[in-house]
């Protein structure tokens, strides 16, 4: 069914990952500890524990690397884990334009693959970035390709 070659898009609920073996769920944060709207609604309804993580993140920031562009990794299940990407300044779209950051989601996605290719995990996502924080498919979607399928990691973006 998976294909490492291409980007498999399905229809279905990606904290509800479709493979075998383990996964990484990935998502895009901001960088203001906001944490309450979106696609993180549904990872809370599941597991408490990557809420938990980025509101400790965010609170310690001053002593870690809580930025953009920086990822963390929370175990929730033996072969699930949740990847928050700090991907987007704030949560409103201003003068600055919307709160994607596509430098910050490229910089998240090339450490994710690291750390999937160190699990030996297949990635699961929303469309990230295109929701909320008003990013365009168009340019993650390359990303994607770059960072993830070109390193040979299953790869599967779930359409609700």
């Amino acid at each position: 069914m998976n294909n490492p070659e291409r980007i498999n898009y399905i229809k279905g609920d990606a904290t509800s990952p479709q493979a075998k073996g383990v996964k990484i769920i990935a998502h895009i944060c901001n960088d203001i500890g906001g944490w309450g709207k979106g696609f993180v609604l549904a990872i809370s309804k599941r597991w408490s524990e990557p809420e938990k993580a980025y509101r400790q993140w965010h609170r310690a920031r001053a002593k870690n690397d809580f930025q953009l562009g920086a990822i963390e990794i929370i175990q929730v299940e033996k072969y699930i884990y949740v990847a928050n990407m700090i991907g987007q300044r704030g949560t409103k779209t201003g003068s600055n334009g919307v709160p994607i950051r596509y430098d910050a989601v490229e910089r998240c996605l090339e450490q994710l693959a690291i750390e999937a290719k160190e699990l030996n995990a297949s990635v699961h996502m929303p469309r990230i970035g295109c929701g909320l924080a008003g990013g365009k498919w168009e340019r993650i979607e390359p990303m994607l390709n770059k960072q993830l399928i070109e390193n040979s990691i299953e790869t599967i973006v779930y359409d609700f």
